[in-house]
């Protein structure tokens, strides 16, 4: 494993960890030229689960997208990067549960607001916000309705 610092090939493994469910492997790494650690995750790689975009292109699915787009939509707001990774890795889940070969991309993007709505309220009006591609402010408002009335007085 090359060094994200220095990029040599030359680290030893520190500490190792499984997730929760045991499906991926958490290695706490240390270079052995510049004494940086770093951290890299190992998982068992399943058949590649295809992604039909809205132009009707297809590409693997990429959970670095997922979470890249978690990231942005939960820009300055307290919430940790492990936090995004546990949702990222549920809605990994799920759609591999649930489809063997193909699934719509805006089916895991309602996945992606499922789970920001439940992690962070302003994170999930963003990540709609892009999402739905809000024409004018009456469509931002109808998402937020719903959202208001569950606020107690």
């Amino acid at each position: 494993m090359r060094c994200p610092y220095c990029n040599i090939n030359n680290d030893r493994v520190i500490d190792s960890r499984t997730s929760g469910d045991a499906y991926v492997i958490r290695r706490r790494r240390e270079c052995l030229e510049c004494g940086k650690r770093f951290t890299t995750y190992e998982r068992v790689e399943e058949a590649p689960l295809r992604v039909v975009k809205k132009d009707g292109s297809r590409d693997a699915i990429d959970r670095s997208k997922i979470l890249h787009g978690m990231i942005k939509a939960c820009e300055k707001r307290p919430i940790s990067i492990d936090r995004l990774e546990e949702a990222v890795h549920a809605i990994e889940s799920q759609l591999y549960e649930m489809f063997d070969k193909e699934v719509s991309s805006k089916f895991i993007g309602r996945l992606v607001m499922d789970q920001l709505k439940e992690i962070d309220q302003v994170a999930y009006v963003r990540f709609a916000s892009v999402y739905r591609e809000f024409k004018d402010v009456n469509q931002f408002l109808d998402e937020l309705r719903p959202l208001l009335s569950k606020i107690p007085d």
